[in-house]
């Protein structure tokens, strides 16, 4: 199953939310769409959901218009909480799961399995504003995966998490993947993003900078994250051919270069004395590229 967004475009009187956008989200792939607050995420994820009209443009799945077909297919984590404050755990994750569809028994049965995955047994009873954020975030995750959905949609799913708890969420997304789910998700934290994604859409006031695997779009900067360890100076280092920039991590350097073609006379300039511990050349990260393409994914 695939989802089509196609030409999509939102405008707000003379305000152009997005502009233009299209890509494809596959079956047992995960999809990211980045950008930073304001490049139209949210926006995207509103108008696949039907819950905004688009001013132009197509989304399908698997060919048909994604608003024909039956809701249950879908499932969706907002970005702002959508819990009942006052209802118990439990008793909310079966409403959501009664209205996907779900009947009471197997739900039952996958209520008690989510909590206990994700460490919520001992909560499953107390009213959800007795929860800690990042609880919060888990139950609602739960009510977005309990019915199985083909299409699942996460806005910021991290949000809130500390390492662990981000752990059970990165497990449980690939469990969906792995099931065949057509995953689309945004973060801020490029890093989980660099992590999950095949395939990436990169936002910028609403318009697609790139779309595509994540491996092309690193290929564009090419290799020119040079890591070394070794005897030398900061000084040394920055007189190498191509070296664009030198710092210091820990009991390492980091080099960025003007093009991953100055590697080899690096090499023999920093072995031409022996042995060096390190000499390890890469791509830049998703985040660097971010960085360089958008800003600060933060902002």
């Amino acid at each position: 199953m695939t989802l089509t967004v196609h030409q999509l475009t939102k405008q707000f009187q003379t305000f152009t939310a997005v502009n233009k956008l299209t890509f494809e989200a596959e079956s047992g792939k995960i999809f990211g769409l980045i950008g930073q607050n304001g490049a139209g995420k949210t926006t995207t994820f509103r108008m696949i959901l039907g819950l905004l009209t688009p001013t132009s443009g197509t989304i399908k799945w698997n060919g048909q218009s994604v608003h024909a077909l039956n809701r249950n297919i879908i499932g969706y984590l907002p970005e702002e909480r959508g819990l009942y404050p006052k209802m118990p755990v439990e008793d909310q994750l079966m409403f959501f799961g009664r209205l996907r569809g779900k009947d009471k028994s197997t739900l039952k049965d996958e209520i008690a399995y989510w909590l206990d995955r994700f460490d919520l047994t001992d909560k499953r009873k107390a009213a959800t504003e007795t929860l800690s954020k990042g609880n919060q975030q888990k139950v609602q995750l739960i009510g977005s995966l309990i019915h199985k959905p083909s299409l699942l949609i996460l806005d910021e799913p991290f949000s809130g998490l500390d390492p662990v708890n981000a752990g059970l969420l990165k497990s449980a997304i690939i469990d969906a993947k792995n099931e065949g789910a057509t995953i689309i998700f945004s973060s801020h934290r490029m890093d989980h993003v660099e992590e999950l994604c095949d395939h990436i859409c990169l936002l910028k006031h609403g318009v697609s900078l790139f779309s595509g695997p994540l491996r092309e779009l690193k290929a564009q900067f090419g290799k020119i994250n040079l890591t070394l360890r070794g005897p030398f100076t900061a000084e040394q280092l920055s007189v190498l051919p191509g070296v664009l920039s030198v710092s210091r991590e820990q009991d390492m350097f980091r080099l960025l270069l003007s093009g991953e073609e100055n590697a080899p006379e690096i090499f023999r300039q920093v072995t031409k004395d022996g042995f060096i511990e390190k000499f390890s050349l890469d791509y830049l990260s998703l985040e660097e590229i971010f960085t360089r393409k958008v800003g600060d994914p933060h902002e």
